[in-house]
């Protein structure tokens, strides 16, 4: 095997850990806001201020695992190692956050909310700071580079099917009328698997790439150059707007089919397309699949957890698609900063499109979410890529590299927008007068509102600001080539 070239095995082996990431990742986007108001009780303003809270302290801590797993150094490499260290706190935790004890107190439950939170967030800054740096430095080659990136995102693309559309009907079956049950038995389940992935992903990949050997470690001249590349500030605002944007659509979208959509059109919907049952009729091999996984409604009660589950499940898919047929076309035809401006425009879009439909416009609301799948899907692992040829452009400008903290400070971006977004969220909701709890039928026209704006016309125009930061990212597909068969030179 040649340095650039990769085994599919070992790229196989490496998408496994955004699997584990993204049954965590996709759980916090979407369902964590819902989990504070509705299982905790909390208010929309006081659930959006705990995950604010995480933010300020991943400040500090983001940076702090980048500059340590640069001057880590073991048998097996720099990054590498972590996946495996962290995997079983990580995994802790990650139940934690999502595990209810029983606190009735509500200045308690912000408390323990928070410090879980916290204490999940760090972890997944030492878990996924140096699980995306070991991308960066399997391989030098553009197309090896993006291939495995693109491998890596079918895999989080596959949990995020899992996570945004089995997580409500098992919360349900789990818990048989106790949605605190059911979380912890659901999270608990998805927990494990994490661990097994990243065991695998530990054992499966390689780092070849390492700084250049006369290079020595200075934390104040590696955060100089970092701040300093244009580039990386380019792609920082970027991902920093995109997961905002991604966290409170995905957050807001919960309250869109629960609160907003027609339930009784949702449940028609339902039933045209064979998802209606009785509860004791045999409904055949497939049915009897659909029906294990909580998959069949039998009421209009199970509308919204099986139509919003339905809806999340052909994004994914759409999206699956998308990764394996356009990232890898788009971005060898056109290169990836063009593709990524382009794709996200048609994103910003079609999420404005949302606030159109009627609540009982179910068809339009699933074709547009196949339309904002479909652009969307090339974007997702052209962004990872992209950092790794930031933390190229550095060393190529400055003969020095620091990939782990070029990638911190991109993952502080990641969760600073999921904290914003969840927080953005939870404000709009509570000012236009979202009533918590989960025990409310019918929400203020106010807080459908509030609802609608924070799911189409808000995260449309935050999205425009990650296009509007492209145009700052001159890394474009011939400066990239050039500057790839420089360093190549220089490692040989």
């Amino acid at each position: 095997m040649t340095e650039s070239k990769i085994t599919l095995r070992e790229k196989v082996g490496y998408s496994l850990g955004d699997v584990a990431a993204n049954l965590v990742f996709q759980m916090m986007m979407i369902f964590q806001l819902k989990f504070y108001t509705d299982i905790f009780g909390l208010d929309g303003a006081i659930a959006g201020s705990v995950l604010l809270i995480a933010r300020i302290v991943d400040a500090f801590v983001d940076p702090t695992v980048g500059i340590i797993t640069d001057r880590t150094n073991t048998r097996w490499g720099k990054y590498r190692p972590w996946v495996l260290w962290t995997a079983v706190p990580f995994c802790v935790f990650y139940v934690l956050a999502f595990w209810n004890p029983g606190i009735e107190d509500k200045g308690l439950v912000a408390v323990y909310a928070t410090i879980s939170y916290v204490l999940l967030m760090t972890m997944y800054s030492f878990n996924n700071t140096p699980y995306s740096s070991l991308g960066g430095v399997m391989t030098g080659d553009i197309r090896e580079r993006t291939s495995i990136t693109s491998i890596r995102f079918v895999g989080s693309t596959i949990a995020q099917f899992v996570v945004q559309g089995l997580t409500l009907p098992l919360v349900s079956k789990f818990g048989n009328g106790d949605d605190r049950h059911g979380w912890l038995c659901t999270i608990s389940l998805f927990a494990a698997v994490c661990l097994v992935c990243f065991i695998i992903t530990f054992l499966s990949s390689r780092e070849r790439i390492a700084p250049p050997p006369q290079q020595k470690m200075n934390v104040r001249e590696d955060l100089r150059e970092l701040l300093a590349n244009v580039p990386w500030r380019a792609m920082f605002v970027l991902t920093l707007f995109v997961f905002i944007t991604l966290a409170m659509w995905g957050s807001a979208m919960s309250f869109y089919f629960q609160s907003y959509v027609d339930q009784h059109a949702l449940f028609g919907f339902l039933n045209d397309i064979g998802l209606v049952a009785e509860a004791d009729e045999a409904t055949g091999f497939g049915g009897a699949i659909l029906g294990a996984f909580n998959l069949i409604a039998h009421s209009e009660a199970d509308a919204y957890a099986i139509g919003f589950s339905l809806f999340n499940m052909v994004g994914a898919i759409v999206q699956f698609i998308g990764v394996i047929t356009l990232s890898n076309f788009l971005a060898n035809k056109y290169g990836k900063k063009q593709t990524f401006i382009v794709c996200l425009s048609l994103t910003a879009l079609f999420t404005a499109m949302f606030y159109m439909p009627q609540p009982d416009d179910i068809r339009i609301m699933f074709i547009l979410c196949i339309l904002k799948s479909l652009a969307y899907a090339p974007t997702v692992p052209l962004l990872w890529a992209m950092i790794g040829d930031v933390a190229d452009h550095i060393e190529y400008i400055n003969h020095r590299r620091a990939t782990g903290l070029c990638f911190s400070g991109v993952v502080f971006a990641l969760k600073a927008g999921l904290g914003l977004g969840g927080a953005f969220a939870g404000l709009i909701l509570s000012v236009f007068g979202y009533v918590s709890g989960g025990g409310v039928a019918v929400q203020s026209e106010s807080a459908t509102t509030g609802i609608l704006l924070a799911s189409s016309i808000v995260p449309a125009v935050l999205f425009a600001i990650g296009v509007a930061a492209l145009f700052y990212y001159p890394i474009t597909k011939q400066f990239n080539e050039n500057m790839q068969a420089e360093l190549a030179a220089r490692r040989k």
